[in-house]
């Protein structure tokens, strides 16, 4: 951990010390003894995507496993969704671990020989799918995980529910799903969790490297959708008309004024990009309308909540302006997602174990990027963290960004997700 005392890294490491003891003595044969299996696992997941809500085999080919290890498998829920519930053989609280099954219409460009070839139907169109996000890691993390905590079960303190979440990237249409899916069909209730841990790789970090921050981490994320409506006229004569698409041009500016000018970014940062405008047919015609759609990001959820009220505002004032009016909508996809702080402080200690020293440990800022995982924040205390996949010895500004065709994370850091997830459910379990 970056930028720690002397006296408080003594302090840190007698803790370590102490606690790693408590782990049963076969536990390093047996997260050994799972590597080869979970990189088997990930790359028939990886060979095989499927887009969410449609994560029909991924479902249940876990579910089918989990079976395998003698625990109470519920599935389908959410969908294509898994929950998996060991029972361990001590005393103490209920933990849940969780990673997301989906992939994304993304068409895959790297070189690897289980590249994915999936093609699938995507908005109506026919498009490539591939885990460009890497949730094919986080699949066999914790199948692994699963593995070595049900051979280690009478040594286990409470209860670990392992939840494998589909369409984490958004369901399709009007369609429910993901997080928010999975909690209303009681993922968390039977039995009641105390405590909800998770992970995302990063292809960006190095590998075997954890990076966590506490409080908000992860941003908001809304994707808002504005329909100008105008006057259609001859393109040469268009002060017979309303263009919508200079209104549009104008909103544009403005929604970035929000940013600069209204909100207080000392408090959190923001935001606000429009991803798509549609509009028109032929260059001589002004149409009569324009659709734009965005996104808007946070890490306050205030700030959130008053972005949406001076979007809002602006918009319908700028369309005005020119003539025209505007529809609003805004769709809250994710909330912040907030990693409690006391929950960090008790259990931070188990990410050092897992990486094997404060020096793979990193204290990261907040990230603008948004997850599903902030819901689950809403019903137990929760804590989110990355885990490097960036190849040695390559710079971070050649690595392929998540959601590209280029995405490319390495194996071998796989395991020290599973060390973490072991590590978390043991210490948590000592620690409640």
């Amino acid at each position: 951990m970056r930028k720690i005392s002397f006296l408080a890294f003594g302090l840190l490491l007698s803790i370590l010390q102490t606690s790693a003891q408590d782990l049963p003595k076969n536990y390093t044969q047996l997260v050994k003894e799972v590597e080869p299996q979970l990189i088997s696992w990930r790359r028939h997941f990886h060979e095989n995507p499927e887009l969410s809500n449609r994560e029909y085999n991924t479902g249940k080919y876990i579910a089918d496993y989990l079976k395998t290890l003698g625990l109470e498998v519920q599935y389908p829920v959410a969908k294509t969704g898994v929950v998996a519930i060991l029972k361990g053989g001590k005393p103490g609280p209920v933990v849940a671990l969780r990673a997301d099954i989906d992939a994304l219409p993304v068409t895959e460009r790297t070189p690897i020989a289980f590249a994915s070839k999936v093609t699938a139907d995507f908005a109506g169109q026919k498009v490539g799918v591939s885990h460009a996000c890497g949730h094919d890691s986080h699949i066999s993390i914790l199948m692994a995980t699963a593995k070595v905590l049900s051979s280690m079960q009478k040594e286990v303190p409470g209860t670990v529910v392992f939840l494998f979440q589909p369409a984490e990237e958004g369901p399709p249409g009007e369609e429910e799903g993901g997080a928010p899916l999975m909690i209303k069909e009681g993922a968390l209730d039977h039995p009641k969790v105390d405590a909800v841990f998770g992970l995302h790789i990063e292809a960006q970090l190095p590998v075997g490297t954890i990076a966590y921050k506490a409080g908000a981490f992860m941003a908001s994320s809304d994707w808002f959708t504005i329909k100008v409506n105008g006057k259609g006229s001859h393109g040469s004569q268009p002060w017979g008309g309303v263009d919508p698409i200079a209104a549009s041009a104008q909103i544009i500016e403005g929604l970035q004024h929000i940013v600069s000018r209204q909100m207080d970014l000392t408090k959190a940062p923001l935001v606000i990009t429009v991803g798509t405008i549609n509009s028109g047919v032929r260059s001589n015609i002004i149409p009569e309308t324009a659709v734009m759609t965005g996104t808007i990001r946070t890490l306050d959820s205030e700030m959130q909540k008053e972005v949406h009220e001076r979007i809002k505002n602006t918009v319908k004032a700028i369309a005005a302006s020119s003539g025209a009016t505007a529809d609003v909508n805004i769709d809250t996809k994710t909330l912040v997602t907030y990693n409690d702080p006391a929950l960090v402080k008790k259990t931070s200690a188990s990410l050092v174990k897992a990486a094997g020293g404060e020096n793979n440990i990193i204290e990261t800022t907040w990230q603008t990027g948004a997850e599903d995982f902030s819901f689950y924040a809403e019903k137990a205390p929760s804590f989110f963290f990355y885990l490097g996949g960036l190849p040695k010895g390559k710079n971070v500004n050649d690595a392929a960004s998540h959601h590209t065709a280029d995405f490319y994370i390495d194996e071998s850091g796989f395991i020290v997700g599973v060390k973490a997830f072991c590590q978390l459910v043991f210490d948590y379990g000592k620690t409640k």
